[in-house]
């Protein structure tokens, strides 16, 4: 991890850099598609390294429990899925002040609803982030649940960790490719759920309608 930036950082145009920048994916993994913030943060981690000012987190479903997390951060990079009306797996980028009102209007699920209030609530309290940035994918399937992503999705997924990637960078989060893997339970999602371990672990369509899915049943004591 590199060091904090000085006070004094500046960009090239001189606006000072970010103290405190936080990444958060959000969305329902569960439920295929909604899955997408989350599998972004997940990849992003396992990928690269950054300053100790940036902190990469799961947002889940959490709603309004991330509220510290986003008044806390002077820059905010936020990974989700969004209906935007347009073809799945379309990526389009949301910026500042237009994010928690664009949110309001697309609402897509509850977690949607739950983290516009989050948004809105940062700037009623005047602790909005001075920077923010949506990252949004349109999905195509979310009635699947135990599902992961669809094809199309998964693959925005290398554009939109391109784009965030190159953002972070403006902001002086100093990504760089990680030079050795993560420790067991030091990913931001559980290993259970990585991405690859959970499409392993899926039944066939057939022998799910007919015995269930025991990734999501109790277990007979």
């Amino acid at each position: 991890m590199s060091a904090h930036p000085s006070e004094t950082a500046c960009h090239p145009d001189g606006d000072t850099l970010p103290q405190h920048i936080v990444v958060l994916g959000i969305g329902n993994l569960l439920w295929a598609d909604e899955g997408f913030g989350v599998r972004c943060i997940e990849a992003l981690q396992r990928r690269y390294e950054f300053a100790d000012h940036v902190s990469l987190i799961d947002g889940g479903t959490q709603g309004l429990y991330l509220i510290q997390h986003v008044q806390e951060a002077d820059a905010l990079l936020i990974f989700d899925a969004i209906d935007y009306g347009l073809e799945p797996g379309t990526l389009k980028q949301v910026r500042d002040d237009a994010v928690p009102r664009f949110m309001g209007a697309k609402k897509m699920s509850l977690h949607q609803t739950g983290f516009q209030e989050v948004l809105s609530l940062a700037q009623l309290t005047e602790k909005y982030p001075r920077r923010v940035l949506l990252v949004g994918c349109q999905p195509q399937e979310l009635e699947d649940y135990g599902g992961s992503l669809r094809p199309v999705v998964k693959a925005a997924m290398e554009e939109a960790i391109t784009l965030g990637v190159a953002e972070l960078e403006r902001w002086g989060a100093r990504p760089q490719l990680r030079q050795a893997p993560l420790a067991p339970r030091e990913a931001v999602t559980l290993d259970e759920l990585a991405l690859t371990a959970y499409e392993a672990q899926r039944p066939a369509a057939e022998e799910a309608c007919r015995i269930g899915d025991d990734r999501f049943l109790p277990k007979e004591l």
